[in-house]
């Protein structure tokens, strides 16, 4: 039994100083990754509001979600949040909540006796004032994960919880490693991750060397062929194609923002146009479809390690 949290609680949170003089008792969710882990918390009872959602929410907790109010498929206006009278703001990036938020700042909420807690995955080992989703300073840990959730346990003052769920993941996540190891993949199989495009045709969005999906290749002796440490550069068709990878994932999302959020619609892509037809990856079918939620730095990255090791285990690659 884990000791009780001692109010004011003091934390240090994406370098902001934060003071909790009590467990939250109503809490709004600006991102999916700090709704899940409250729900995993047991905490469904206190989420008056969600908001930005990109997948289904994790099977367990459909029916306390189908019971909270959703605010916002994707940004939340500031007046929505606030209109909700929480005590505590959980959000999952810091461009939503931060010193440049599209929601608002952290002061604008402070002011209004409103605490905000920024999950440590988006800002530990990344700056977030390089514009666009950040650039890793260093590579991504789930450890910044696990200290988000043992961070907000203690918060509620439900710390038996948190310790429970991190044992979880943590298990989940040597047992995806060691799968992945029991391969005979090759030394030198590379890959990469399209998360999404402005427009199909374009540019995409794919996966940095340091965030999560680098994480998943790391872990399982994946190459990426994506050089930047940007968390989501864009880069052309033509340069994929030429560095051609010997596996695509790509992101499986309920979002309609952009065109190639739709996953029939990256794949239409993929098989038709002259230059990504000609890939390795496409030709051979070896594409993986994975939860956009699980490519961000949050609890569905080890989720993402298993889709990732289970689908390899189902392919043949040449020597």
């Amino acid at each position: 039994m884990a000791d009780a949290t001692d109010y004011p609680l003091s934390l240090t949170n994406c370098g902001m100083e934060i003071s909790i003089a009590s467990a939250p008792e109503r809490t709004v969710t600006v991102g999916q990754s700090a709704t899940e882990i409250l729900y995993s918390l047991g905490l469904a009872d206190r989420v008056t509001g969600t908001s930005v959602w990109f997948n289904p929410v994790l099977p367990p907790f459909a029916e306390a979600n189908e019971a909270t109010e959703r605010i916002a498929d994707d940004d939340p206006s500031f007046e929505a949040v606030v209109n909700k009278r929480p005590d505590l703001v959980a959000v999952q990036y810091e461009w939503h909540v931060g010193p440049t938020g599209s929601v608002a700042t952290r002061e604008q909420f402070h002011e209004l006796g409103i605490n905000t807690y920024i999950i440590p995955a988006d800002c530990d080992t990344k700056d977030n004032s390089t514009g666009g989703d950040g650039t890793r300073t260093a590579a991504f840990s789930t450890d910044s994960v696990y200290k988000g959730i043992t961070e907000l346990a203690q918060i509620y003052d439900v710390q038996d919880a948190g310790e429970t769920l991190v044992a979880d993941l943590i298990d989940r996540e040597e047992r995806a490693i060691a799968l992945a190891n029991s391969l005979d993949l090759p030394d030198d199989l590379s890959a990469a991750f399209w998360f999404s495009s402005t427009d199909l045709g374009v540019s995409p969005f794919v996966a940095g060397q340091l965030g999560a999906p680098g994480y998943m290749m790391d872990k399982l002796g994946i190459r990426n062929v994506i050089e930047s440490d940007e968390e989501w550069p864009t880069v052309g068709w033509e340069s994929i194609a030429r560095a051609d990878p010997d596996v695509l994932v790509i992101a499986r999302m309920d979002r309609r923002r952009f065109p190639a959020d739709d996953i029939e619609a990256k794949r239409e892509f993929l098989r038709s146009d002259p230059v990504t037809r000609e890939m390795t990856a496409v030709k051979n079918d070896h594409i993986i479809e994975m939860d956009a939620h699980a490519m961000s730095a949050t609890m569905r990255t080890i989720y993402g390690l298993e889709t990732l090791a289970e689908a390899l285990a189902t392919m043949a690659f040449e020597e």
